[in-house]
């Protein structure tokens, strides 16, 4: 079992606190010859597969290292750009190692907000009035489950397929978001959760759930 992450949603649609629980790290290295039969493209600063994928790189994966040396963005140890060198045939036999990409702060406040307005359509889509909107997002290798307050407060946990009692676990941290977030006084609404105490047993209460599937907190 595995909770990877959890999102707490202001009301109007903006990230107001993340934590990244468990990491899936996967790499996978690989010796080509000439041409690449993989198609590389620059993106956000980093050299990103675009088209290709096999034996474990797939779509979507960044080049982490060349011959052994890390990345530098785009950029080889002695500043030569990547896309240069792999087109020059004599670099050839090249060891590539490829891994999946860490979203950036940005990039998880884009996804965060991105959010908002799916939640909005699904609950306008529904044949029913005041309907809940999205609950659970189910792909392949994770879910995405959703908890709205009435307060219009989201929170968003990723987990593993199988995980149990996940829609338990999202009403616990809104008990913790509220007995430690809501009742500082130094917290103000709609902004980011920054409380020593809130992280603290948010972190014992993803432990104990991901070792059990029940809580006991």
């Amino acid at each position: 079992m595995a909770i990877y992450s959890l999102y707490i949603l202001s009301k109007s649609g903006g990230l107001i606190y993340q934590y990244d629980h468990t990491s899936i790290k996967v790499e996978v290295e690989k010796t080509f010859s000439y041409p690449l039969d993989i198609q590389l493209t620059e993106q956000n600063k980093r050299i990103v597969v675009a088209y290709g994928q096999k034996d474990g790189i797939n779509v979507g994966h960044n080049l982490l290292a060349v011959n052994g040396t890390q990345l530098n963005g785009t950029s080889l140890e002695d500043g030569q750009e990547v896309t240069a060198f792999l087109a020059n045939e004599s670099n050839y036999p090249v060891s590539l190692k490829f891994g999946r990409p860490k979203l950036s702060t940005n990039e998880k406040i884009f996804l965060a907000s991105m959010f908002y307005p799916l939640y909005a359509i699904a609950s306008q889509l529904s044949p029913e009035l005041k309907s809940s909107g999205i609950e659970v997002l189910e792909a392949d290798t994770f879910k995405l489950h959703c908890f709205q307050t009435l307060t219009g407060i989201k929170f968003l946990i990723v987990a593993e397929p199988k995980q149990m009692n996940v829609e338990h676990l999202l009403r616990r941290v809104y008990e913790l978001y509220a007995d430690f977030a809501l009742k500082n006084p130094f917290y103000s609404l709609e902004m980011p959760i920054r409380c020593e105490q809130f992280e603290s047993n948010l972190q014992l209460l993803l432990e104990q759930q991901e070792k059990s599937g029940v809580n006991t907190v």
